[in-house]
């Protein structure tokens, strides 16, 4: 029986989100196609029907897991300074932090991204840089290239405080972290902290 081009796309969507949280959980060089093929509930021989090969797997999980959190937490954000406090807070929150399969792809997997091949950090940069953008959008709307490279430094130092939190084995120093991470993570965005507050 042949199946139409819908059922293909949603097979492959499938495999795509599937593959984007197992990478995320077990980092990609831990998930194998099997692996990653039984999560989506199909065979083996069907991985190459939809991808040449690992690699486009990956670059296509990765875009497709920051295009997710663009348009779910970025692109719902209010406008302006209050939705960069939106922002920050959700990214450095203990359920963020406690839930990896569900979270940004550049705090689990980041270290391995730098590794891949040069197609698959293209595929980061330019879904990466349209979450940068948006909330480079809110800091500077008249200007937001202006200050692409400040923003793409505040997300990195909200990656690294995610991945720090996750690693610590003190619980309480972890949610302080988190709680630091806000506060540094504001400052470097300009945002004043008792108008973040509104937003909790």
């Amino acid at each position: 029986m042949r199946y139409g081009k819908e059922h293909k796309q949603a097979t492959r969507q499938r495999i795509i989100e599937t593959a984007g949280r197992r990478f995320k959980r077990d980092g990609i060089d831990g998930s194998g196609i099997s692996t990653l093929m039984k999560d989506a509930g199909l065979t083996n021989g069907a991985f190459y029907a939809h991808f040449t090969s690992k690699d486009d797997l990956v670059a296509t999980a990765v875009a497709d897991q920051l295009q997710a959190q663009n348009a779910n937490i970025v692109a719902q954000a209010a406008p302006g300074r209050a939705g960069l406090e939106q922002i920050v807070r959700w990214y450095l929150s203990t359920q963020h932090r406690d839930s990896p399969d569900d979270g940004c792809p550049s705090a689990a997997l980041l270290d391995e991204i730098g590794r891949c091949t040069d197609p698959t950090k293209q595929a980061y940069t330019d879904a990466v840089l349209v979450v940068i953008d948006g909330i480079a959008a809110r800091l500077a709307p008249d200007d937001p290239l202006s200050v692409r490279t400040k923003t793409l430094s505040a997300y990195a130092m909200m990656a690294g405080t995610l991945q720090l939190s996750r690693a610590l084995a003190d619980e309480q120093l972890a949610d302080e972290l988190l709680e630091q991470g806000i506060y540094n993570a504001l400052a470097l965005l300009g945002v004043e902290r008792e108008h973040a507050r509104t937003s909790d």
